[in-house]
């Protein structure tokens, strides 16, 4: 299905999106679309983060001991975010992959840029409630869409207030139930088939030293300058992508 140098890409890209996500918590799927979009097709790309991201998250989702306040406090939230990617795959099989090609590069322009710029959105508790549900409708859609599962979920998990540990937890459940979601919907339309699960599930192997590598790295790096970086690459990858689709 694939020859030897795409082959090779899909390893590298999972080693270093694992080793990205063992440094800050996220940025698996982000990272592993930004460069394998510019190798395959964006549906093919989307099957083959499926088990990478999927067992990486559900690590990330059960570590922290926040587990059942967190879900008491953004259910709803999670709730839309999952039952709504179903929508965003449907667009997938209508709309042009050039234009959902470059509606990933701008979302990866907008979460990295918003980042550098420092913006922080901040919910009280009563608009947490109502607009929990509204971000995640379209973060599912988008989901589906692109297979970014960030934008604009992990903003409305920051704006929430959540501490640092239970933020991190958050996004694995986000991650997971948005991962699970995808697999299903791709499936139901025709766009997973056994090969790409089978190659996925190899994948696994580079994600998962990826992330011990990073979990190193982070020992010794300032996670503030990494993320930094982590952000501007994100800002280029965009650009790039956005720039290839014309």
């Amino acid at each position: 299905m694939f020859d030897a140098v795409t082959i090779m890409t899909i390893v590298a890209t999972f080693l270093l999106a694992g080793s990205v996500k063992g440094i800050t918590g996220l940025g698996l799927p982000t990272v592993s679309l930004a460069i394998l979009t510019v190798a395959i097709d964006m549906p093919t790309a989307m099957a083959l983060l499926l088990v990478p991201s999927f067992a990486t998250n559900i690590w990330q989702a059960a570590a922290g001991g926040n587990g059942r306040d967190v879900l008491v406090r953004v259910w709803p939230f999670l709730l839309a975010a999952t039952i709504t990617v179903w929508l965003g795959v449907i667009a997938l099989t209508k709309v042009e992959i050039s234009t959902l090609s470059a509606l990933l590069g701008g979302l990866l322009i907008v979460y990295g840029a918003t980042n550098l710029a420092g913006y922080s959105l901040r919910l009280s508790g009563n608009n947490e409630k109502w607009t929990g549900p509204f971000f995640g409708c379209i973060n599912g859609v988008l989901t589906g869409m692109t297979g970014s599962f960030v934008v604009p979920g992990v903003l409305y998990l920051q704006a929430i207030g959540l501490p640092r540990d239970a933020l991190v937890q958050a996004m694995g459940m986000l991650f997971s139930l948005s991962t699970l979601a995808l697999a299903i919907a791709l499936q139901r339309n025709s766009m997973l088939s056994l090969e790409l699960g089978a190659i996925s599930t190899l994948a696994l192997i580079p994600a998962m030293l990826g992330m011990v590598i990073g979990q190193k790295i982070r020992k010794n790096l300032s996670e503030t300058k990494f993320k930094r970086v982590f952000f501007i690459s994100l800002l280029l990858l965009g650009t790039s992508i956005v720039i290839n689709t014309f």
